[in-house]
C-alpha cells in the first residue's frame, strides 16, 4: 500500500478517501494520455512532473511508423506498433475534439529510399522481411519515387512506400494532452517524485521515462539521440510532403516535413547519457539529408538538440504491475516508439487501473520479464531514489 492511500487490488476504490485514485509520475505523452483516459473515467487523477513535455518527447520527430520501424526478430513489438498505429486516427480525432488543438497529424505516408546500390540492397532486405510479416510495403522504381516527391535527388536508386506510416507533431501533442487531461479533471503537480513517500494514491503509474529506473529498479537506460530542425526559406512549406526515411552512403536518416515549414532531421542512436550536440553528428545527419533532398542545403538550421530515449534490454516497452506491488503500474521503456505507442499504452494501463479485462496484446511487455534484474532498495519495492522524471 502506498503511503496515505488505499490498497489496490485490480480496481479503484470509491471510498471516501481524500487521496487521488491515480497518481501518474511523468508528464510526457504517455503519462498525460494515461491521465486523460483515467480522468475521463471519472477517477481522481494527479500528474507529478515539474516540467511536462520537457523530456524525450520535446526532441522526438513524431513518426507513427509501424512498418518502417519493424525490425528483424521483434514480432511482438511490431504487432504492438501496428495495433497502436491503427488506433491513432480515432485518438487524434478525439483529442482534437476535446481541445480544439491542431496536433499536426498527417497521413501522406512514408517513402523509404536507398541512395546507392549498396543502400538499396540493405533496404530491400528489410522491406522483404516487412512484407513477409504482411505489412503494407509497396516497392517503387526511381521514376515512381520522383513522381511522388520530385525534390528527391536523381541519384536515389529506388525505394518503397508505407501508406500507413503517418506523423504527428509531439510539441503540439503534449500541450493538447495536458489540456485534455486538465479539462477531464486531472490535476498537475509541478514537483518531482524522488521517493514513494512523495506519492499518495490508490494506484501509482510510473511513466517517467529514464527516471523510471530509479523508482522501480527495472532496467531502463538512457539512449541518446541527436536531432536537427530546419526551416524552409521564405516562410513557405517544405518542398516535399511525405516523411522520408533513407539510407545515404550507409547513413540512416529520416526527414519529417511540417506544414509550418519545419523539417525534422534525425537521428543518432547512442549508448550515452549526456545531452551534448556533437559537430560530427550534425555533419553526418546534414550530409545524408542533403544527399537525399538537395534543396535542404538552402534551408535554415534552427535547432540542434539531444534527448534521452528510455531503452530496455529487448528494445520493448514495460507495461503492467510492478512485481510484488499491484498498486504500482509501469508504463515506460518505449525507446524510439513512445509517440506511436501512446494510444495503446494508455488503453492498456487504464484497463488495469479500472479492473477491465486487459487486451492480451500487452502480455509480452509485462515488467516480470525483468524481475530478476531488480534489486531491493528504497524505490517502489525495488531500488533507488528517483531523479526528476524524464519523458
Amino acid at each position: 500500500m502506498l503511503a496515505g492511500g488505499p490498497s489496490y487490488t485490480g480496481g479503484v476504490s470509491r471510498g471516501p478517501f481524500l487521496t487521488p485514485d491515480v497518481a501518474v509520475v511523468g508528464g510526457g505523452p504517455i503519462g498525460l494520455a494515461i491521465a486523460w483516459r483515467c480522468a475521463a473515467h471519472g477517477l481522481r487523477v494527479v500528474v507529478h512532473d515539474p516540467a511536462p513535455g520537457s523530456g524525450a518527447s520535446h526532441v522526438a520527430a513524431g513518426m507513427l511508423a509501424p512498418v518502417a520501424e519493424a525490425y528483424f526478430g521483434e514480432h511482438e513489438l511490431t504487432a504492438l506498433l501496428t495495433e497502436s498505429a491503427a488506433r491513432w486516427p480515432a485518438f487524434a480525432a478525439e483529442l482534437t475534439e476535446a481541445t480544439g488543438a491542431d496536433i499536426g497529424y498527417r497521413t501522406e505516408g512514408t517513402l523509404m529510399v536507398g541512395l546507392t546500390a549498396d543502400d538499396l540492397a540493405e533496404a530491400r532486405r528489410l522491406w522483404a522481411y516487412q512484407q513477409g510479416l504482411g505489412l503494407p510495403v509497396t516497392p517503387l522504381r526511381p521514376s515512381q519515387l520522383r513522381d511522388r516527391e520530385p525534390a528527391l535527388a536523381v541519384r536515389v536508386r529506388g525505394g518503397a512506400f508505407a501508406a500507413t506510416d503517418h506523423q504527428v507533431d509531439p510539441r503540439r501533442l503534449v500541450p493538447a494532452l495536458r489540456l485534455a487531461a486538465e479539462r477531464a479533471g486531472a490535476t498537475l503537480v509541478p514537483e518531482p517524485v524522488r521517493t514513494p513517500a512523495d506519492v499518495s494514491a490508490g494506484v501509482t503509474v510510473v511513466a517517467a521515462g529514464c527516471g523510471s529506473a530509479a523508482l522501480t529498479g527495472l532496467p531502463v537506460r538512457p539512449v541518446k539521440g541527436q536531432v536537427l530542425r530546419l526551416r524552409a526559406p521564405d516562410g513557405g512549406p517544405p518542398g516535399f510532403r511525405h516523411v522520408i526515411r533513407g539510407y545515404a552512403d550507409g547513413e540512416h536518416v529520416y526527414l519529417v516535413p511540417r506544414e509550418d515549414g519545419e523539417v525534422v532531421v534525425g537521428a543518432t542512436v547512442e549508448e550515452r547519457s549526456d545531452l551534448a550536440v556533437g559537430a560530427g553528428s550534425v555533419l553526418r545527419l546534414l550530409r545524408a539529408a542533403i544527399d537525399l533532398l538537395p534543396e535542404l542545403a538552402e534551408y535554415e538550421l534552427v535547432e540542434a538538440i539531444a534527448g534521452l530515449r528510455p531503452g530496455t534490454p529487448d528494445n520493448a516497452p514495460i507495461l503492467g504491475p510492478l512485481p510484488g506491488r499491484p498498486d504500482v503500474l509501469v508504463a515506460t521503456g518505449h525507446h524510439r516508439h513512445g509517440i506511436v505507442l501512446t494510444p495503446v499504452t494508455a488503453d492498456l494501463i487504464v484497463d488495469l487501473v479500472t479492473g477491465t479485462t486487459a487486451d492480451p496484446i500487452g502480455d509480452p511487455f509485462r515488467p516480470e520479464r525483468f524481475a530478476a534484474d531488480a534489486g531491493p532498495g528504497e524505490g517502489f519495492g525495488t531500488s533507488g531514489d528517483a531523479t526528476r522524471p524524464a519523458q
